[in-house]
């Protein structure tokens, strides 16, 4: 069954052509049918999730907003903590996993969780601010991430939180501190990627370290699932805002 449904998501993501006019309908073209298998193969190949999560203070009463939270497993990573929250917003502009993100808050019991179609760069939540905003693999395959970010700062109060983890590639010269990619990283992890409407960009980490405190800064690389001896790089960034 595992390798079956493996099989799926390799179909989606190396041979099924993507469709559509605008960012929402490639969404659903890219995983509609793979929504249901999405999560099991994603575990081996989206690295820091679990990390970026237990890294966040889930305090009693906050509000958290995921964006591009799509099947709303984020909120597994977050365990009994997700309970004391206020509210939880998975937004997502794809429905079939949204409908998997549903599911899932009916059988653990999240009342407090709100599963929302929605655009990352505009969406607000019904409180007006919120603690906590993340973006879990989804920054990459937002086409204006520039607004998807300064969105996410408007509805961040002063002093909360903003944790990413994604995929990247460095800059040819990144700052002092920061790791360096080669030419055959920086030039082939782009061009795969963005087969699938994935953009890897050596901007967000510094546009992150710049508008942010930083209080979480690592790049690690991830193996891929089928391809042996490659690795490709990802970080785990968590700031608050000032």
């Amino acid at each position: 069954m595992a390798i079956l449904s493996d099989a799926r998501v390799l179909y989606h993501l190396l041979l099924s052509p993507v469709r559509g006019d605008t960012h929402a309908a490639r969404l659903e073209s890219f995983y509609g049918g793979q929504a249901e298998s999405y999560d099991g193969f994603r575990q081996r190949l989206l690295q820091g999730r679990a990390e970026m999560v237990q890294s966040l203070d889930l305090a009693e009463g906050a509000v958290w907003v995921d964006l591009g939270g799509g099947t709303a497993q984020n909120l597994e990573y977050a365990g009994e903590r997700v309970a004391r929250l206020a509210r939880v917003y998975t937004v997502d502009l794809s429905p079939s996993l949204l409908d998997v993100a549903r599911r899932r808050a009916a059988d653990r019991g999240w009342h407090n969780v709100s599963v929302v179609e929605g655009d990352a760069t505009t969406f607000t939540p019904d409180e007006g601010q919120a603690d906590l905003v993340t973006f879990s693999y989804s920054l990459t395959m937002i086409p204006d991430w520039f607004a998807a970010l300064e969105n996410a700062l408007r509805i961040l109060r002063p002093g909360g939180r903003l944790g990413v983890v994604d995929f990247h590639v460095s800059r040819k010269y990144p700052d002092d501190g920061r790791v360096r990619h080669g030419w055959p990283a920086r030039t082939l992890w782009p061009a795969w990627f963005a087969l699938d409407n994935v953009f890897l960009s050596p901007d967000h980490l510094p546009w992150l370290c710049r508008h942010l405190q930083c209080e979480v800064c690592q790049e690690r690389r991830a193996r891929v699932p089928y391809v042996p001896f490659v690795r490709v790089p990802w970080y785990i960034f968590v700031g608050r805002r000032g």
